[in-house]
């Protein structure tokens, strides 16, 4: 049998009541297509969520997934009441809690929600998301109850009671239908003067058959009008409310992975089981035709694998090629992906199509584009030591965004504070510096979660700059991890997850653990479980750190290797000594080159991997155990101008996002690496032609740079 396309699926919608207390005329289960909620149980039985819980506990061991999220949904979920719903949480702790860390949210209109509910989701650690359609106005405007009266007053009391001290940790957000004939900006200000965590704006669910209103102002992209006004507001605000919809169009147009099952090509990682156990695919397809979502099992008689096989299932995992060919021809497909699938839907072509806001969506990829392109010249395409500054501050930019998301937990706070008396200290703020600058440091702070995780990361961070600069530093943190690696020193083995207390006295460091134990580790020196990093000397530059322990350190596309033996580290760090005396030999100037590969890092990947630079082009350079000193030597270069590039990318616009100009300053960079002069001289004719339009200032001074390296001097 075919494997399943895409990877496993880490979400589960559990249906935990069909029926709702509100009539909201949007509603994609009672008010479209689909009519199969008439026939089904009200509230899921007991047996029914055990045999969830037990197929996803399952699943989850199968594929040794290491969290899976399950949103309790409706209807209205909190129809079932607290001691069900105490039930139902048990269940899922115990079992699906018992194989892999469990993410517990549930979605509701907030109507019936109380402190008996509350204390349920507390004693859970339940995330609660709540639908708001904005200010009074908006929200009435569609959601009411069965009755007729408004939903807004109740709902406001929901949150208000959310952002208690008591539950203010539960908070997971507002939900908010769009429709266009509310005031964008007077919808966004009531949302976010609710102080949420996250605003999700969503498109109202409609297909070809059943298209979306298009409101009075004439427009042919009203939702991306309405979107783009909040979105100038958002920006004014400083971002100070995650966006999912903003923040995954920005993500897409940088590279980076989407953030919402509405946008982008990342494969469907969700399941929905209803409360008869029937396993269906997403909710949104309720809109296309009666049955649409459904695929013929059940928790009883299948598992989570026979429905990720479901033709249905795997036609949402298929990428840019599970979308229409218009789709596919489209700039913005990676940031766009054709839409959700429901919206794709016609009864002539089925799926077969762009989004019924495809005029919309491009038009809000756009925009969003057009308004973040940075179009002043950057210095730091001539002047390496600007380009070094630039990245410095983004480093202290991400700690600030993380400040922000983890500002009010104790750990971190102490943590924060460290690091601003590092930073404003001459004598440590350099080395701090240093530490930052770490490769695997820097994609940690882009990448890592705001948790626990972070936080340790971050401890670690100031403790190696502590010890560097020789300052004193106490910080306190629980360390969910069996070993404590501190950047750019070295790895210290814990005898297991515990609340660590650690102290730098100058050189110094000292970690004390719950059980009494104290390990005091200095440099080199033995100590018990500590493991000293090993730095290289090499010709031309400051050392070369050996760093084959981060836990951040998997990122080259390719295998990374164990820990080596002291042995094996000793062939490796000889490897890259002959393979830089080699390029020195070859072109003594290379290292002074604007192109030169400024790696910090080397990570040893298995044999066989070849010689590669990190996937977010930080600078971290991956080298197989086998690799020959030559052919390390003769793709540094290669990898310099790539990771120059991606250097470039990350401290200022070299383009529009998302535009084709991108796409062809990459093929110019990479021709010119591998020498592969025409290919060069190709695709840098067109960007002085119909792409040049795309280009920055700086965009263009690296284009006028490459192409008189190309040969290619202008008249």
């Amino acid at each position: 049998m075919k494997a399943p396309a895409g990877a496993p699926l880490r979400q589960l919608v559990l249906k935990i009541h069909s029926r709702c207390d509100l009539a909201c005329d949007h509603c994609y289960v009672y008010e479209h297509a689909d009519r199969s909620w008439v026939a089904r149980p009200k509230v899921m039985a007991e047996v029914t969520a055990t045999q969830t819980a037990r197929r996803l506990a399952d699943y989850a061991r199968s594929h040794q997934l290491e969290s899976v999220s399950v949103i309790l949904h409706g209807g209205e979920p909190l129809l079932a009441g607290p001691t069900r719903l105490r039930d139902i949480c048990t269940e899922l702790r115990t079992t699906v809690g018992a194989v892999t860390e469990l993410d517990l949210a549930i979605h509701t209109n907030g109507v019936q929600l109380s402190p008996r509910h509350l204390d349920v989701f507390k004693e859970f650690d339940v995330r609660v998301g709540i639908s708001l359609d904005g200010d009074r106005v908006a929200n009435d405007r569609h959601r009411l109850d069965r009755r007729g009266r408004s939903s807004y007053d109740r709902v406001l009391s929901a949150v208000r009671l959310l952002r208690t001290p008591e539950y203010r940790h539960l908070f997971g957000g507002l939900l908010c239908t769009v429709d266009v004939e509310n005031d964008p900006l007077a919808v966004h200000e009531a949302l976010t003067a609710l102080d949420p965590p996250r605003i999700d704006y969503l498109l109202p669910h409609s297909t070809w058959d059943t298209p979306p209103p298009r409101g009075s102002t004439g427009s042919p992209t009203p939702y991306a009008d309405w979107l783009l006004a909040v979105f100038d507001r958002w920006l004014e605000q400083g971002r100070k409310v995650p966006v999912r919809t903003f923040d995954s169009v920005l993500s897409t147009l940088r590279g980076g992975p989407s953030l919402t099952e509405a946008m982008g090509l990342a494969p469907s990682d969700l399941a929905v089981v209803e409360t008869d156990g029937a396993f269906e695919q997403a909710d949104s397809l309720k809109v296309a035709f009666d049955g649409a979502p459904a695929t013929g099992y059940d928790v009883f008689r299948h598992s989570f694998d026979e429905f990720v096989r479901h033709p249905g299932v795997q036609a949402r995992r298929l990428g840019v090629q599970g979308v229409s060919e218009t789709c596919r021809r489209c700039p913005v497909v990676q940031s766009c992906g054709g839409g959700l699938y429901a919206h794709r839907y016609s009864g002539d072509r089925l799926f077969d199509n762009p989004s019924v806001f495809c005029a919309d969506l491009r038009a809000l990829v756009d925009g969003i584009a057009e308004r973040v392109t940075e179009r002043a010249f950057f210095p730091g395409v001539t002047d390496a030591d600007e380009l070094r500054l630039a990245q410095l501050e983004r480093d202290r930019e991400l700690l600030a965004h993380l400040n922000e998301r983890l500002a009010g937990d104790t750990d971190w706070d102490e943590i924060w504070r460290s690091l601003l008396q590092l930073d404003a200290d001459e004598r440590s703020a350099h080395h701090l510096d240093q530490v930052l600058a770490h490769s695997h440091v820097r994609a940690s702070l882009a990448h890592g979660p705001a948790d626990a995780e972070i936080t340790a990361r971050v401890a670690a961070v100031a403790l190696a700059a502590a010890v560097h600069a020789r300052s004193s530093l106490r910080l306190t943190w629980t360390h969910h991890a069996d070993v404590l690696h501190l950047p750019t020193l070295g790895t210290l083995t814990l005898s297991t997850p515990a609340r660590v207390e650690t102290e730098v006295d100058g050189a110094s460091l000292t970690v004390a653990l719950p059980d009494g134990k104290r390990i005091t580790v200095k440099g080199d020196a033995p100590a018990p479980g500590w493991r000293p990093s090993v730095h290289v000397d090499v010709p031309a530059r400051e050392q070369l750190l050996v760093d084959d322990a981060d836990p951040w350190r998997d990122r080259f596309q390719a295998e990374v290797a164990e820990p080596l033996e002291l042995s094996a580290l000793a062939v490796f760090a000889e490897r890259l000594r002959a393979a830089h005396r080699l390029l020195a030999k070859h072109d003594p100037e290379w290292a002074d080159g604007p192109n030169a590969l400024r790696a910090d890092t080397a990570t040893p990947l298995v044999p066989g991997a070849g010689v590669r630079i990190d996937t977010d082009g930080t600078g971290a350079l991956g080298v197989a155990l086998d690799a020959d000193p030559a052919a390390v030597a003769d793709a540094l270069p290669r990898l310099g101008r790539l990771a120059r590039l991606a250097a470039l990318r990350r401290a200022t616009d070299l383009h529009v996002p998302g535009t084709r100009a991108g796409s062809l300053l990459t093929d110019a960079v990479e021709a010119l690496a591998r020498g592969q002069r025409a290919r060069a001289q190709s695709a840098l004719e067109e960007l002085t032609g119909p792409a040049a339009r795309d280009l920055t200032e700086t965009g263009v001074a690296l284009v006028e740079e490459l192409r008189t390296e190309a040969g290619l001097l202008r008249d």
